[in-house]
């Protein structure tokens, strides 16, 4: 198990749609989430958002199986895997789902 923090970068205009993407995550969503996160084995997740001088970012701190765990959500396929990487991945963060893996 790797123990591991990034910071995630919002696209501008962005943070309303992170805000609601963790109120689904918190709520309809939720157990679609835990069923995520044990499938790729995620121990555990926090996440919070800074406001910064450069924009918002979301401090991601997680102790998961390898620290390239991004990277194997970006090819998950279950319902939540492909909502999660098209509406906060892609969407919020600006990741590239044909790119190299997120850091």
């Amino acid at each position: 198990m790797a123990e591991f923090s990034f910071a995630a970068p919002i696209l501008p205009g962005k943070t309303d749609a992170w805000r609601k993407a963790l109120a689904e995550i918190k709520g309809p969503r939720n157990a679609a989430y835990k069923e995520s996160r044990n499938k790729f084995r995620i121990k555990r997740e926090q996440i919070s958002l800074q406001s910064t001088p450069m924009g918002d970012m979301v401090v991601v701190h997680m102790d998961a199986p390898e620290q390239n765990v991004l990277a194997s959500m970006m090819k998950g396929t279950s319902e939540f895997d492909t909502w999660s990487r098209d509406a906060v991945l892609i969407d919020v963060h600006g990741f590239d789902p044909n790119g190299a893996p997120p850091p």
